[in-house]
């Protein structure tokens, strides 16, 4: 099958779609407008770059026949214009390659952070909180929303653990990559100097699921209540709002004390363990063959050292895909954009491998 044969029917279903939005009748049912919309979007892409792709090819067409025309001025026009128009019509096939490639169904849902100190200890706690606050600034940057459902802190203000959402549009698309282990090195914030000290950090990126995407069954999930803890002062709650789920089948334990009310907690705390429960089904399913696949970005398993923050040097290096930059700043203050596309196309270009050419 050719590209263009490919992208004829997803063409005649984006002008379907657009046909049926334009019918008033079609709103009567927000249900099914909104599902249109959403396939519109989806689409939509895909259907403007094989606009461009065949508006160059038609361009290629026209300066190709004038290649061989006698007149010298117009031959030499000719050929920049076939050579720009190549140029460009190759580009955008690489591009709608990309655009066509199978979707992680998960890529839209919100995410499940979880950041936890390791090896270092103050320090790697202090560094948990600065990745804490990395991607709280991103996605602010990104207009998601922020919500903390767990927080064990030190006395030093750092965080021991943190498990938090991350909700939008495309949220688990971004972040997928940032699961594993963040190195870093610099002089700890509790001394005032000495030398350098490396600690790690370990970040888990689940998507969020609800209790009826991985069928959790309540009489599996016994709840426990307790009184939230801190650091101290106003962080200790007095009444027991905390709530802790475990889950009887796998033993699997998630706490919540963020908020005032135990109906809240216990929500969230359901929400959390469902996307951990999905992600250990996932984990079961995909064992056999994981070995076989590993791409340039890494299997994803949070053993492996994924990234390094060196401080002395200003910079920031993801060994998945050999990426160095000299902007720590930056990155810290959230810009991780550059860091994450990078991410993704390496992931695209693994991928495009295995695709079967058009």
């Amino acid at each position: 099958m050719t590209l263009e044969e490919h992208l004829t029917p997803l063409t005649l279903k984006y002008s379907e779609i657009t046909a049926r939005l334009n019918q008033p009748e079609t709103y009567q049912n927000p249900a099914l407008v909104a599902e249109l919309n959403r396939e519109q979007a989806e689409l939509r892409p895909v259907v403007e770059t094989y606009e461009k792709l065949r508006a160059a090819q038609a361009v290629r067409a026209e300066a190709e026949s004038l290649l061989h025309e006698e007149n010298e001025e117009l031959r030499t026009l000719a050929q920049e214009e076939y050579r720009d128009s190549k140029a460009e019509a190759e580009a955008l096939e690489q591009e709608l390659r990309i655009l066509l490639l199978p979707r992680d169904p998960n890529d839209r849902k919100s995410v499940v952070v979880e950041i936890r100190a390791g090896v270092g200890g103050e320090e790697a706690a202090l560094f948990a909180h600065s990745l804490y606050r990395m991607y709280s600034m991103y996605g602010d940057r990104q207009g998601w929303t922020q919500d903390v459902t767990s927080l064990n802190e030190t006395e030093l203000g750092g965080v021991k653990e943190i498990s938090f959402l991350l909700e939008g549009e495309d949220v688990y698309g971004r972040m997928k990559f940032e699961s594993g282990v963040h190195r870093v090195q610099r002089v700890p914030e509790t001394k005032s100097g000495g030398r350098v000290h490396t600690s790690t950090v370990t970040v888990a990126v689940l998507p969020e699921m609800e209790e009826v995407d991985v069928q959790l069954n309540p009489d599996d999930v016994e709840m426990q209540v307790f009184r939230s803890s801190g650091a101290g002062g106003q962080h200790i709650n007095k009444t027991s709002s905390a709530v802790r789920l475990i889950h009887k089948p796998t033993g699997m334990v998630v706490e919540c004390q963020q908020e005032r009310s135990q109906f809240e907690n216990r929500a969230k705390a359901m929400r959390v363990l469902a996307s951990k429960l999905y992600e250990a089904e996932q984990q079961r399913v995909q064992s056999a063959y994981t070995a076989e696949r590993r791409s340039q970005v890494g299997s994803g398993m949070r053993n492996e050292r994924i990234r390094t923050y060196n401080f002395p040097q200003g910079r920031v290096t993801d060994h998945r895909i050999g990426l160095t930059l000299y902007k720590i700043n930056s990155i810290m203050d959230g810009g991780l954009d550059e860091l994450l596309d990078a991410l993704r196309a390496a992931d695209n270009a693994e991928r495009l491998k295995e695709q079967v050419h058009f």
